[in-house]
This record gives structure tokens, C-alpha cells and sequence, in this order.
């Protein structure tokens, strides 16, 4: 296993957040983490890089528990791309490069560079590399956060919302580079997601989040209008089209 979380339980300060969460991911699989707001999911993925201290549990990435790591070890083996990025007077350029610091000893180089081209390339941000991200649209920013994860070169992606800012095709198009990313260098990635027709469609797994713990998890199988309905409160179907499951909000019948 690339990832495992192990009786995770979080509070904020008496009330609990999270409780007993557990689950693994293997090498190039997409993890989307499910449920409405208030649940709990940026604070497990804050949790997962170390940003917020568990009350209890481990998070192991390559069986090393990333509670017992130094900063810029975590940031060899995890990128996180926040929901809502912070902006300053730097270029995109220098922001992307920011996020090659855990691998750079003296001076930045040529590797280094080649790896950033590379990235600015996949998100097609060599119009914007050189202009101000306080100038930026918030879909704009995002593509650069996400490419400075990926300069990272790390082991685990964890993603909060990374489509929250994204026209659709901007939406479809990210989250294709996501699986590729995976794909191609056999990582995982952790998101979550409140479009659950994208979630179903770029993800292998999911877990369904209700009150701060896990209630249901697993692949496709676990997305039914049984789970929408206990998870969500509202009813749904789930129908096939071309080859993927989509879920079909319905209208509660009040009659």
C-alpha cells in the first residue's frame, strides 16, 4: 500500500470532528472523498499532511508515518492543494518553482527547471507564467497550485475541491491531468469532491463521510441512491450512460 490511514480522530477543541477513520490506497489509484458540507473532509486531508495533529491514529505513506516527519519531509511525499489559495506579488513562474523547495540543497537547477517547464506545459499556463497570480482568476490560481504540487514529485496528491473554481471544461480537463499524473507515476491521488458524477467518473475509490466517520467506502458499488439518501438527505437514481454511472437528483415528492 502507497497510503494508510489508521484510526484517524481529530477534534476542535471538545467537539469531535472525526473518529476512527480507516482506509488504504494503492499506487495509481484516485481516491474521491464524499459528502456535504460540515462532514469533515478538508479537515481529514489536513490531517493526512500533517497541517492538523490527529488525537489519535497514523497516516503511513510507504509504511512511514508522516505525524513523526519534519515539514520538508512530508512535502517529498505529499502535495496539498488547498481549497483556497493564498496569493502574494510573485509570478506564476516563481510560484510553481516555490514548490520544487524540499528537493533543491544549494541552487535551483537545471532538473529543477525542466521539471517546472514541464508542469507549465501539461496545464497550459505558458501564457500566464509570467504574470502576477494576484492578478489571477480563481481558476487561473488553481492551475497553479496544482502544478506546484506536482513540481513537488510527490507520492500522495491530496486535493481539496480542486475543480471548486473551473468552468466544466477546465473541470474535465484538470482532473484528466490528475489521473494521468497518477497514472503515469505511480502515486495516488486524494480528493474531495462534491460533484459526484465527476468523482464517479475519474475516481476508483470513494468514501462516503456522515458525521465525522465513514459511512460507506469502497469502488462504484457503494455509489447507490441508498448511500445519496442516508448521506445527502435527498433522493437520487443511479443510471449507466456510455459506460459510467451517473447520479440523478430527484424531487422530493411532498404531496
Amino acid at each position: 500500500m502507497i497510503l494508510e490511514v489508521g484510526g484517524v480522530a481529530f477534534s476542535y477543541r471538545s467537539k469531535n470532528v472525526l473518529d476512527d477513520i480507516e482506509f488504504d490506497l494503492k499506487r495509481n489509484e484516485v481516491l474521491s472523498i464524499l459528502g456535504p458540507n460540515g462532514v469533515g473532509k478538508t479537515t481529514l486531508l489536513k490531517c493526512m499532511n500533517a497541517i492538523l495533529k490527529p488525537r489519535e491514529g497514523s497516516i503511513l505513506v510507504e509504511d512511514e508515518d508522516v505525524l513523526k516527519l519534519d515539514q520538508m519531509e512530508i512535502a517529498r511525499k505529499i502535495g496539498y492543494v488547498p481549497q483556497r489559495c493564498e496569493t502574494g506579488r510573485l509570478t506564476a513562474f516563481d510560484a510553481i518553482l516555490l514548490g520544487r523547495r524540499p528537493h533543491i540543497r544549494w541552487n535551483i537547477s537545471e532538473h529543477d527547471l525542466k521539471i517546472v517547464d514541464s508542469a507549465i506545459k501539461r496545464l497550459e499556463l505558458g501564457s500566464l507564467s509570467l504574470r502576477y497570480i494576484d492578478e489571477m482568476s480563481g481558476g487561473e490560481l488553481q492551475k497553479v497550485s496544482i502544478a506546484r504540487a506536482l513540481v513537488q514529485e510527490p507520492r500522495i496528491l491530496l486535493l481539496d475541491e480542486p475543480t471548486s473554481s473551473l468552468d466544466l471544461k477546465n473541470q474535465i480537463e484538470i482532473l484528466r491531468i490528475i489521473r494521468d499524473v497518477v497514472r503515469r507515476h505511480e502515486v495516488s491521488a486524494v480528493m474531495t469532491m462534491h460533484d459526484l458524477n465527476l468523482a464517479l467518473r475519474y475516481s476508483d475509490k470513494f468514501i462516503f463521510l456522515r458525521d465525522g466517520t465513514i459511512f460507506a467506502a469502497g469502488g462504484r458499488e457503494v455509489v447507490t441512491p441508498e448511500t445519496i439518501r442516508d448521506v445527502y438527505g435527498i433522493p437520487a437514481v443511479v443510471e449507466r450512460y456510455n459506460g459510467f454511472p451517473i447520479v440523478i437528483p430527484l424531487e422530493e415528492d411532498n404531496s
